[in-house]
């Protein structure tokens, strides 16, 4: 094996379309950027060209690039030690921050689980609810299936592709899947004919009322990404229906899971986004697990959480003999450089970024976002905290979608590279996430760039 060479920029672009195999990305039309360094919300390619970053590193870099207290927590943390087992070891930066987790944690949600990425915390909620019903007393075995949304987006491991619901991305995997009950998506655009969201909201979950009325008895949980369904393309749920759907779920004696993989870590202006509806201060409808993931490191290190309920852990606690340990682990759970990161995450929420800081920001952003709903292609521009997205349309009248071969946001996104601005399309729908830490300048270039963007996209399709 020969060592580590310099690379020229041309080497670099061949290798990357060639060797490097690319997330969600046709290798055969690829002609993505190659980033040699970042600072704050700005990234830098090979070439000195310099970009914006709107997406945070798809969701996940909460406080921006080289924060100097994370940067400092890694440093520290590696003068000590790097990486210790999570199997009958651990470390003081891992147990700290799963304390700190759990006195955040709404509820009885008291344990913590470490994984390695946002699926495996899903996946890790999913097998712990499976067993949990076969060893509470009395045991319930009948219990196979999960209900989860139409259009949801929980990972890519069989089990939560299995119980994820975009077609694209799981049809051709569907003889490994395993069976689900499936609602319809709760979606505050797109409303059911002749409804008002409120309306809307009564009927998602008249229909989820007959789903558990049909199925409760052989169902483990069910699962949902709370206020925002991430890859369904941002869609926003009508006011009240998460409230709603935990209070089915205690009403049918139910286990449900919080996927806040995407809409956690302060993302919506809540620590969780369970807040919104006041779940957190109702103790009867706190969820039995909640996963974390994404910004838990501030996008630093590989680190996710599955946090679970004391109803949960209790089950699991007995001899050795008795077989009911969770028999499952990821070598790098636990990691102490991740640790020590998600530590400086939680003290920056504390100190700069604490959810009250945020609010002037969060109404600055909305205000930015405006002028874009004027807009002729643009449907719906819908905003959660620091999370927003715009869906764009055909016709505004019907909400009738463009195309999914016509890339009207990838071409918006492609001009929007020309203006040093990196934004990642979603379907018709371009989500927009800056770094927490976002000035308003910026924030302000962001938003006027898009806008630009979008009308001379729209000035090309009247012309043509």
């Amino acid at each position: 094996m020969e060592p580590t060479k310099k690379l020229s920029n041309d080497d670099l672009r061949k290798l990357d379309k060639t060797v490097v195999w690319h997330a969600f990305s046709q290798m055969s039309e690829y002609d993505g950027l190659i980033i040699d360094s970042a600072s704050g919300c700005w990234l830098t390619d090979i070439d000195g060209n310099r970009y914006l970053d709107g997406t945070s590193a798809l969701w996940c870099n909460l406080f921006g690039h080289q924060v100097p207290e994370i940067d400092s927590a890694i440093r520290n943390q590696l003068s000590h030690v790097a990486h210790v087992t999570n199997l009958g070891m651990s470390h003081p930066a891992t147990i700290q921050l799963a304390e700190r987790l759990a006195d955040l944690a709404p509820g009885e949600l008291k344990h913590v689980f470490f994984s390695g990425d946002g699926a495996s915390a899903v996946e890790v909620a999913m097998k712990l609810a499976f067993q949990f019903w076969r060893q509470c007393d009395p045991p319930a075995p009948q219990r196979t299936k999960f209900i989860a949304l139409g259009d949801a987006y929980h990972g890519d491991t069989i089990g939560t592709v299995s119980v994820s619901g975009v077609s694209r991305f799981q049809s051709l995997f569907s003889p490994l899947l395993f069976e689900v009950v499936r609602g319809p998506c709760p979606d505050s655009f797109r409303l059911p004919v002749g409804m008002d969201p409120t309306q809307a909201c009564q009927w998602y979950l008249s229909e989820y009322r007959k789903l558990l009325e049909q199925h409760a008895d052989e169902t483990v949980a069910v699962i949902v990404e709370p206020m925002i369904q991430g890859a369904a393309g941002f869609v926003t749920q009508p006011r009240g229906f998460l409230r709603g759907l935990a209070e089915l779920c205690r009403e049918f004696g139910l286990l449900w899971i919080a996927d806040e993989i995407a809409v956690g870590m302060g993302r919506t202006g809540r620590f969780f986004a369970i807040e919104h509806e006041g779940i957190h201060n109702d103790p009867s409808l706190v969820p039995d697990f909640i996963c974390l993931g994404k910004g838990l490191t501030g996008g630093y290190l590989a680190m996710s959480a599955t946090l679970c309920s004391t109803r949960i852990w209790n089950v699991f606690l007995g001899s050795h003999a008795e077989l009911k340990t969770f028999f499952h682990g990821h070598t790098y759970g636990g990691n102490p450089l991740a640790a020590a990161a998600g530590n400086a995450v939680m003290d920056l929420f504390q100190s700069q970024y604490s959810m009250e800081k945020l609010l002037p920001k969060i109404e600055y952003f909305q205000r930015c976002l405006e002028p874009l709903k004027g807009l002729a292609i643009v449907g719906d521009v819908r905003q959660l905290g620091m999370m927003a997205a715009v869906d764009f349309v055909k016709d505004r009248a019907t909400k009738e979608p463009f195309g999914w071969n016509e890339r009207i946001s990838a071409r918006i996104c492609k001009r929007l590279l020309e203006k040093g601005i990196w934004l990642r399309p979603l379907g018709n729908v371009i989500p927009i996430l800056p770094p927490l830490s976002i000035s308003g300048d910026d924030l302000e270039l962001l938003t006027r760039s898009l806008f630009e963007s979008v009308l001379e996209v729209q000035e090309e399709l009247i012309r043509s």
